[in-house]
């Protein structure tokens, strides 16, 4: 009798624990700026990681709202107005016209990380005047012999043998119940090298309800198309001088940066680049310290830009 009894509050603080989540996962579907509508702080829009909807990163914007009126992209590519095609066209385009709604062309500071960074480069590039400076975290410039073999593999019909998105069109995007998620999530050594908050905000921004339990919000079928569309063009957009300052934060142990190289990278930002501790998803392990490296990085770039910059 002792044993069902236990047996049936433990079950019962499981069912309260999910229902808990799953209310979460409900109220908190769409990340909300943090600062109110009169802010006078710079204002800085941030683009995502490909698979990390924008309040995966709560912690890192809650770091960055001391000195920012920041904003983000929600979910990039899941708008059939802009299909993921190669090179990423139509992803530049969707944040250019977000860029223009939410800011009505008033130049802003533009930070991305890895999808992110490669977006913001490639916006400030189209569209210089849209943007005050750009901070790419460990979004490293694929060019050269890498970029020559990358495109030959696209021209091959090979992209997706070689890309990430091998593994991402294999990813569980389906559980029983939030709970079961999280459990799934925090077994993995990625996930449980984030602090518990950041793992919660990607639970619930990156979870929905769905018919058998919850599911993905951040379609792997997106996510695979973004990978395997990979641009295979970006040295070329950076070999003229850069209209707008740039930099450039890595993380010390990113497996992507040593895989894509780093000289374009180098050339491109100059002196504008520090190395922080951390794997390629710092802004997600040490969001704080992410933060504060992300701020000493734009003080720099905007001095350099001027006054007006």
């Amino acid at each position: 009798m002792h044993i069902k009894s236990a047996w049936a509050i433990n079950a019962a603080v499981r069912r309260h624990r999910d229902l808990l989540l799953l209310s979460l996962i409900r109220s908190r579907a769409h990340w909300h700026k943090i600062t109110d509508m009169t802010s006078t702080l710079p204002k800085l829009y941030f683009l995502h990681g490909n698979s990390y909807p924008a309040g995966t990163y709560s912690a890192f914007f809650a770091a960055l709202s001391a000195h920012y009126d920041v904003d983000a992209a929600e979910m990039l590519g899941h708008n059939p107005a802009y299909p993921v095609k190669n090179g990423w066209a139509a992803l530049v385009r969707e944040s250019i016209a977000d860029l223009e709604r939410r800011y009505q062309r008033e130049p802003v500071i533009v930070v991305g990380h890895s999808l992110g960074g490669m977006l913001s480069l490639m916006i400030a590039k189209k569209r210089p005047e849209l943007v005050r400076c750009v901070v790419m975290l460990d979004s490293p410039v694929v060019a050269g012999w890498r970029a020559f073999l990358w495109r030959a593999v696209q021209a091959a019909g090979l992209g997706a043998r070689f890309s990430p998105g091998r593994l991402s069109r294999r990813r569980r995007n389906l559980w029983p119940s939030a709970q079961a998620a999280y459990e799934h999530f925090a077994a993995k050594p990625m996930f449980a090298a984030w602090p518990p908050q950041v793992l919660r905000d990607y639970l619930e921004y990156g979870l929905e309800p769905h018919e058998k339990g919850v599911t993905l919000r951040f379609r792997r079928e997106v996510e695979t198309a973004i990978y395997n569309s990979l641009p295979h063009h970006m040295g070329r957009l950076v070999k003229a001088r850069f209209p707008v300052p740039i930099g450039f934060i890595k993380g010390s142990d990113s497996q992507e940066c040593r895989q894509a190289g780093m000289a374009a990278t180098h050339t491109l930002v100059g002196d504008n680049f520090i190395e922080i501790a951390g794997t390629h998803l710092y802004p997600l392990e040490s969001p704080a310290v992410a933060a504060a490296a992300t701020h000493t990085m734009i003080v720099r770039l905007l001095a350099e830009s001027g006054p007006h910059g």
